[in-house]
């Protein structure tokens, strides 16, 4: 005698769903942040942080970087939350406006300053909305 369960459906979104989203997003998110970064250098504004430049594709690579860390933090959301898109929403707004203290702080003009939080704020307009459509609510 065997005995039959129902299948329990999965409350995850697909990892590889989740990944090509997020790998999208951050390529497009470090694209933006690029251009933003080299308008704001060709109307003027420094983009010399303590004495020091920021290289413009340093912004990509940057936008990058930490956009991939974001989509990590997805999957693992996404596996031990009880509502990954709400807690992945939560997390990165608390975490992207965490990421503007830098730039406030920094040794910089204030146009540089604002600037460097606009990037961010492009970058997290971004990415943020792509990976989250791809969480279970």
């Amino acid at each position: 005698m065997s005995a039959t369960y129902p299948a329990v459906p999965s409350v995850t979104a697909p990892t590889g769903s989740l990944v090509g989203t997020g790998v999208v997003a951050a390529a497009l998110a470090s694209g933006a942040t690029t251009i933003v970064a080299a308008a704001g250098h060709a109307v003027g504004i420094s983009l010399n942080v303590g004495g020091a430049p920021i290289p413009v594709l340093g912004f990509a690579a940057l936008t990058t970087l930490f956009s991939l860390v974001g989509l990590v933090l997805a999957a693992v959301l996404s596996r031990a939350a009880r509502r990954p898109r709400s807690t992945f929403i939560r997390s990165t707004v608390v975490l992207t406006m965490l990421s503007l203290m830098p730039d406030v702080t920094a040794d910089a003009i204030p146009a540089t300053m604002a600037l460097l939080m606009l990037t961010h704020l492009v970058a997290a307009a971004i990415v943020i909305p792509a990976v989250a459509r791809r969480l279970t609510a």
